[in-house]
């Protein structure tokens, strides 16, 4: 089974980060935002916030057609 591309994905509630990286590990969108917002909250917020605005810079947008 071939492995996708960790992209971020263009099913987004800011920047498709979450749903990106729930669809390159098989998991559920859902579950991957909770606990991202878990994990953030507990780590007072900052470590969360600059983690995802890292991985908005470094993941490239999903494209419509997959090679």
């Amino acid at each position: 089974m071939k492995k996708s591309k960790l992209t971020r994905s263009n099913n987004r509630v800011i920047a498709g980060v979450c749903a990106g990286l729930a669809v390159r590990l098989g998991w559920d969108i859902a579950l991957v935002r909770l606990l991202y917002l878990i994990i953030s909250i507990f780590s007072a917020g900052f470590p969360g916030i600059l983690a995802y605005i890292i991985l908005w810079i470094v993941m490239p947008e999903e494209t419509d057609f997959q090679s």
